[in-house]
């Protein structure tokens, strides 16, 4: 049986005013989530909490039928979308917020991701940093094509622009990624206010150091914060021991 060691940290950044980002961790409640407002001001804020909240509403629910991990990550998705768009009709000067989310849950010796958005997890394994969440984006919706490289991609003057999130669409499309566990895989959840500051291998280098989960969190957040800190920015790290 496998023992899970986890840490989140989120910080507003230097040029947001507020903080719209979310996370939940908490191992024993078998997942963890990182959501981004989108939206603006309270709006966006409310819509990461929506997810938040309306998740851990679901795996807390004893409902036999809802017992897998992936019916309950499928169902986050869902209802929090169905909870953003009823908000929106009902207060209208909020339309157009949602969040990115990255939620994933444990089962065993397996794990299921649900991703939506921009927002990222990886796996850091046997010394290597893989993405397994691939961004909805229309940058990389260009990069796909050919139309542009991945480094291209990265200082887009539209490399933030969204083409999937909760709460936006009736029916979203929700990505499901799966795959086994082995003691020492690392992942990390993460905002993009991480990602469009920190390049992939200063991530690998943070995360491949020997320092305590605490402490390459804060690590983390500080190269964000020093390449710009121009977004809120989130990270959950989540070790198998």
């Amino acid at each position: 049986m496998f023992r899970i060691l986890s840490f989140g940290k989120t910080d507003r950044g230097l040029r947001r005013s507020n903080n719209e980002d979310v996370f939940f961790v908490k191992p024993e409640s078998g997942f963890f989530l990182v959501a981004d407002g989108m939206g603006g001001a309270a709006a966006g804020e409310l819509a990461s909490r929506i997810f938040s909240e309306t998740t851990m509403e679901v795996f807390s629910t004893a409902d036999l039928s809802q017992s897998d991990p992936v019916k309950r990550v499928h169902q986050s998705f869902v209802s929090a979308n169905a909870r953003i768009l009823k908000h929106t009709d009902e207060i209208p000067e909020h339309k157009g917020m949602g969040c990115t989310a990255e939620l994933m849950a444990f089962s065993g010796d397996k794990f299921i991701l649900g991703h939506m958005g921009d927002s990222r997890t990886y796996r850091f394994k046997n010394g290597q940093l893989k993405q397994l969440s691939k961004d909805h984006s229309l940058v990389q919706e260009q990069v796909d094509k050919g139309l542009i490289t991945p480094e291209e991609a990265r200082k887009h003057p539209m490399k933030n622009v969204i083409s999937r999130a909760v709460g936006v669409d009736e029916t979203p499309a929700l990505d499901l990624v799966r795959g086994n566990l082995s003691p020492g895989d690392l992942f990390l959840l993460c905002s993009d206010g991480l990602t469009d500051m920190v390049e992939d291998a200063d991530i690998l280098a943070v995360l491949a150091s020997t320092a305590l989960l605490a402490q390459k969190a804060e690590k983390l957040v500080a190269l964000a914060r020093a390449g710009g800190g121009r977004d809120n920015i989130t990270v959950v790290l989540i070790e198998i021991v």
